[in-house]
């Protein structure tokens, strides 16, 4: 019999109420009691670092990731080398807001050619390894929706993932499981129970059919056709027992009033999740 999600572990991913602020999304969260934030960071660049690790420690709530690191992939070493100097940056960001986990979101192949793009990730992630870890970092590796690959990631697979993180020790780097990115995939429930012990995030939203735009086109849990409650036990069953974050891209969302965005999340969250 299916349990109920602690709302305790509810977490506003903050693309999710897009136009508020980061001080109006952290006091939409305390106003809605809801403990976790994760952070992304043009919104953190917004308000400043400082600031922003001041407002969340002031609300008292703990901030579930960072994003997002990642974008490796790069035509000439000039380029990859800057692309590894702001994943430093945002290691430096994510240490500071006291968020655990940087999320990386790997990138796309600068040209056609993938297989070389996929490799320049790998390097990137094992160059970045050693600086996390002396921040006390994660970095948590979220493959994307195939869909994805020539624009966003060439990361496209729980499998890929996984195998990408294995050569690290699990302290160092993890999986993120988002719903949206690999509900589909034939293979997912082996590939989760691949991952235990790694998984350091996991996300929800849902999958609306007919899918009317490849990014904003996400919904609210229950609006859609992914099994999200399956999946979270699946998580569970591989040892993730942390923050669950809401990430929703989608315009009606991000254009109704905040407030009633994460009182229906809240509503959703034990039902759906």
């Amino acid at each position: 019999m299916r349990q109920p999600c602690d709302l305790k572990r509810l977490s506003l991913n903050q693309i999710t109420t897009e136009r508020w602020s980061l001080r109006e999304a952290v006091e939409g969260c305390a106003r809605a009691d809801i403990p976790w934030i994760a952070l992304w960071r043009h919104k953190v660049a917004a308000a400043g670092l400082a600031e922003s690790r001041r407002i969340v420690r002031d609300a008292g709530l703990k901030v579930s990731s960072l994003c997002r690191g990642g974008m490796f992939p790069a035509a000439t070493a000039d380029e990859r080398q800057a692309r590894l100097d702001d994943n430093r940056r945002a290691v430096e960001e994510a240490a500071e807001l006291g968020a655990e986990v940087l999320v990386l979101v790997c990138g796309p192949a600068p040209d056609r050619d993938i297989d070389s793009a996929r490799r320049w990730v790998a390097e990137g992630i094992e160059k970045l390894v050693p600086y996390a870890q002396s921040h006390g970092v994660k970095l948590g590796i979220e493959p994307l929706h195939p869909m994805y690959a020539a624009e966003r990631s060439v990361v496209v697979s729980l499998a890929q993932a996984n195998a990408l993180a294995e050569p690290h020790s699990a302290d160092q780097v993890g999986v993120v499981v988002d719903v949206f990115h690999v509900w589909w995939d034939p293979d997912l429930y082996r590939q989760i129970a691949q991952a235990s012990g790694r998984i350091v995030g996991f996300h929800v939203s849902d999958w609306i059919v007919p899918t009317q735009d490849l990014l904003m086109g996400r919904g609210m849990m229950g609006d859609g056709v992914i099994e999200i409650s399956r999946i979270r036990e699946s998580v569970e069953a591989a040892g993730y027992r942390g923050p669950i974050e809401v990430e929703i891209f989608n315009q009606a969302i991000w254009d109704a009033p905040g407030d009633e965005v994460l009182a229906l999340m809240k509503q959703r969250f034990p039902e759906y999740v």
